[in-house]
């Protein structure tokens, strides 16, 4: 029997991200910074088992593809990027260029976590941050010359040295809490950014923000803000800490 039916003119909001194969942090964070009515729909892109300039700029050969995999009949109002050190190391543009090659959508709004955090920094007015990395240095070193070059000086630096991406997610709320609260208390830094999708860090921003009196931005934090903004759904995003009083970027 061939069953009737009616096409739904009103469709939900849908945000699209591509999540690193190793990441288990991303996905359950945008349930909670972009809850229903949003749908985010995700793909996934191979990711190395050790974070290094190399595999991280491997990751650039696959970024279509994986963005290809995305639902072809969804309506994405925004689509994210979700690894901080990888479009530091690739490029913002490149990697917006690949995944709209991949979706053959020239003009669909893309975003990063870089892309994000440096529009976060200019909406809160921050041009000083202290910077929390859970990976070595050859890594660190390239993201911190990518947020100076787009006018973002990181004042004060602290890393977990992990170049394993499977033991970013098992690094405690605590340790991160302390983490930033030390690096965040120096006089030069404006505010803090933990840096990583792969690292849980929704549940410490708030406190971190208490004890140090300064704004906080995370990877998952400023991407999702950002995604909602350029999505049109801001007013359906539930961001934590200083960056959910923003109302738009600059």
């Amino acid at each position: 029997m061939e069953l009737d039916h009616v096409s739904d003119p009103v469709r939900p909001p849908q945000i699209g991200v591509i999540v690193l194969q190793a990441d288990e942090t991303l996905e359950p964070d945008f349930r909670r910074l972009l809850p229903a009515p949003v749908e985010v729909l995700a793909t996934r892109v191979p990711s190395g088992q050790h974070v290094l300039p190399e595999t991280l700029a491997a990751m650039e050969g696959t970024l279509s593809e994986a963005a290809g995999r995305l639902p072809e009949g969804a309506r994405f109002a925004a689509v994210g990027y979700g690894c901080t050190s990888a479009t530091a190391q690739i490029g913002a543009d490149q990697v917006h260029a690949r995944i709209r090659a991949g979706l053959n959508a020239p003009d669909l709004p893309v975003s990063d976590p870089v892309t994000a955090c440096l529009a976060a920094a200019r909406a809160l007015g921050i041009s000083r941050i202290g910077l929390v990395s859970p990976y070595v240095a050859s890594v660190s070193d390239r993201l911190r010359a990518v947020f100076a070059a787009g006018g973002l000086d990181v004042a004060g630096f602290g890393s977990f040295n992990v170049s394993e991406e499977a033991r970013v997610v098992r690094i405690s709320g605590p340790s991160i809490r302390e983490a930033g609260t030390r690096i965040g208390a120096a006089q030069d830094c404006e505010a803090v950014f933990l840096s990583c999708t792969n690292l849980r860090t929704l549940d410490e921003i708030e406190p971190i923000e208490a004890a140090i009196g300064k704004p906080v931005l995370a990877s998952n934090q400023v991407l999702a803000w950002h995604l909602a903004m350029l999505g049109g759904v801001a007013g359906q995003a539930r961001i934590p800490g200083a960056l959910g009083a923003v109302s738009r970027p600059r």
